[in-house]
Parts: structure tokens; sequence; C-alpha cells
């Protein structure tokens, strides 16, 4: 188990290391780390690219969090010896060393984006039902209030709720608290901006003219 769970952690950290910003980036000439939010994630690209890039982006890094849960349940089985609780464990390892690779990649001096897309794709290869009525309510409550962050911090409560529900053993609980927190940590300055009321507002991105796709 311990064998499998480090060579898991790995490979879905390199997988969660290869970034949808970086085709955003040959396409379009900009490379979103140094504008805007100074990340590489979705959301970023959204601010400084418009949102057709975003959603390159944001499809890119949902699909790599979705193939890595895919993988690693298609290497379960084989390990007859894994009871249900190691199983959901080590499913949720791999999604959590795929945001790992995605907010820490070690080729651009762990600075990354901040995993929203990824999750989804997590969730949604996880379970798809709950994924999928997670990401309309993260939609939901983004155009209801405007920002990203709000949705994305309910999406977490739904990962969450998910892992408690529907998950075996306390593993994919703790998983699903430490992705919680780490996204908490990267949000610090989107928070502060909230407060502030200086976050940037969806409707204000979608007005942008940006180059096209």
């Amino acid at each position: 188990m311990i064998i499998w769970s480090v060579s898991i952690l790995l490979i879905g950290y390199l997988v969660g290391s290869i970034h949808g910003s970086k085709l955003a980036q040959w396409m379009s000439g900009v490379n979103i780390k140094k504008e805007g939010l100074n990340n590489s994630g979705a959301s970023n690209a959204t601010i400084v690219l418009g949102w057709k890039y975003g959603v390159l982006v944001g499809a890119i890094d949902i699909l790599k969090g979705a193939i890595m849960i895919i993988g690693a349940r298609l290497i379960a089985p084989q390990l007859t010896s894994l009871s249900t609780s190691e199983h959901d464990f080590l499913l949720y390892i791999a999604g959590a060393a795929v945001i790992l690779g995605h907010n820490f990649p070690i080729y651009t001096k762990f600075k990354g984006g901040k995993g929203t897309a990824s999750i989804i794709g997590v969730l949604l290869a996880l379970h798809w039902p709950i994924g999928l009525a997670g990401l309309l309510l993260l939609i939901c409550i983004t155009l209801l209030t405007d920002y990203l962050l709000i949705g994305v911090f309910f999406f977490y409560l739904i990962f969450i709720g998910a892992s408690i529900w529907t998950a075996d053993g306390i593993g994919p609980i703790i998983v699903a608290g430490f992705l919680f927190l780490m996204a908490s940590f990267l949000h610090i300055e989107n928070v502060q901006r909230l407060i502030r009321k200086e976050e940037v507002k969806i409707s204000s991105v979608m007005k942008k003219k940006k180059p096209s796709l």
C-alpha cells in the first residue's frame, strides 16, 4: 500500500504539473503568470485573455484531474489485498497529488495555479453526479454573487460532503480537509480583496475585449 501510494503521488504530481496555461501562452503569446493575478490558473487566463482561453485552460486542468482518478481506479482492482477504505484513500491521494502538482509545479519554481479546475475534474471522476451538481452550484453561486471565489468555496464544501457521505474510512475526509485548507491559504489574497471590494467581478471580465482564440 505504501509503495503504491508513493508511486501514485509521484505520478499524480507530474500529471498535475502539466498546465493548460502553457497551451494558452503558445497560442496567444502572453505569459499569464506575469499578468493579472500572476498565476497559471483558468481564472487568471480568463482575466488576462478572455473567457475562451479561460475555458480552454480550465478544460485541460479539469481533464488531468479526471484522468488521474480514472487511472488510479483502473490500477486499484489489481491490488487485491486493498480494503474498501484503502481503495478510496488511494483514489483521494491520486486527486490530491494532481492538485499539488498543479499548485506547486517543480518546473516553474513551485508557482502554479490554485487547483479549482483540477479538483472539479477529481470530483467528477470520483462521483460524477455529485461533481456535476457541485459544478452547477459553483456556476450558479458565481453568477449570483458575481464572484468566482464564493462559488469556489461552495464547491469545496460539496467536495468535503462527498468525502463524508460516499467514501469509506477517515482517509478521504482528511485529504479533503487538507485540500480545503490549502485552497483557503492560496486564496487569502482573494479574500482580502473581496473584503476591500477590490476582487475582480465575473461581469467585468466578460465585458473586456481579449485576443481572439
